[in-house]
């Protein structure tokens, strides 16, 4: 039974549905919150389509597909789930599914954020050590030079800690581009406060080989086939050197 076609565990049930991650069901299903048929669910069960899966009595309907987009946030709109939150990021999307943001921008920043309900792939975009790129428009409070561009590139000490190598190049008197292989909080801000600069404007134009490239303030769109092919086979390459490490 457990081979059957669409078989798989019941923590990956939950985020192949879009209702948060395999360490959350994990937390559900230890917690007696799951029942598969009836039945209180235990770690490692499998289920198959047809099977009556529910969280504290309330049937989780098979068949959700998942939905990967990309957003231009405009400046003022949070990136939060908490739809309390005034101006948060799913209440302006108004998606139909229940998505959630891979990573933030702040409030103050604008550009180019992912929105899935896909819990498998969040940590795998995100974790640092997998050196995925991010690319930023910036701009400064006053004229820089060169030395200033071969700081922030050699990395910067924030928070106690120096950040990683990063590439960064010329656009203007005040404002260059920068391209991160990680995402500390507020990281760029930080960088340049510790360089004697503050940050006037902050625009994401890239994550990995996603682009904002024909996405208008506010606008959003489903990755097109090919952008998830991409995004999909670089995931398998990190995993993949993680494993061979």
């Amino acid at each position: 039974m457990s081979h059957a076609p669409g078989a798989c565990r019941i923590n990956k049930f939950f985020t192949q549905q879009g209702i948060g991650s395999r360490r959350e069901a994990d937390q559900w299903i230890e917690t007696g919150h799951i029942t598969i048929n009836g039945r209180v669910a235990k770690l490692g069960d499998r289920v198959v389509p047809g099977d009556t899966v529910a969280r504290d009595g309330k049937v989780i309907p098979w068949g959700n597909r998942s939905v990967y987009i990309k957003f231009h946030k405009p400046l003022g709109v949070t990136t939060t789930c908490e739809l309390d939150v005034p101006d948060n990021i799913i209440a302006f999307i108004g998606h139909a599914q229940r998505i959630f943001p891979i990573g933030r921008l702040d409030k103050d920043s604008s550009g180019l954020i992912l929105l899935t309900n896909d819990g498998e792939i969040v940590n795998k975009v995100l974790r640092a050590e997998h050196g995925h790129e991010k690319e930023y428009l910036v701009q400064v409070d006053r004229p820089f030079d060169q030395t200033f561009l071969d700081r922030m590139t050699g990395g910067v000490v924030i928070l106690d800690k120096k950040t990683k190598p990063c590439m960064a190049s010329w656009r203007g008197p005040r404002e260059f581009r920068l391209i991160l292989t990680e995402g500390r909080n507020r990281q760029i801000r930080r960088m340049c406060e510790a360089l004697g600069y503050r940050v006037t404007a902050l625009h994401r134009v890239r994550i990995m080989n996603i682009t904002i490239e024909g996405l208008a303030a506010g606008q959003w769109k489903n990755l097109a086939g090919r952008e998830q092919e991409e995004l999909f086979a670089t995931l398998r390459r990190s995993e993949q050197q993680e494993m061979d490490a």
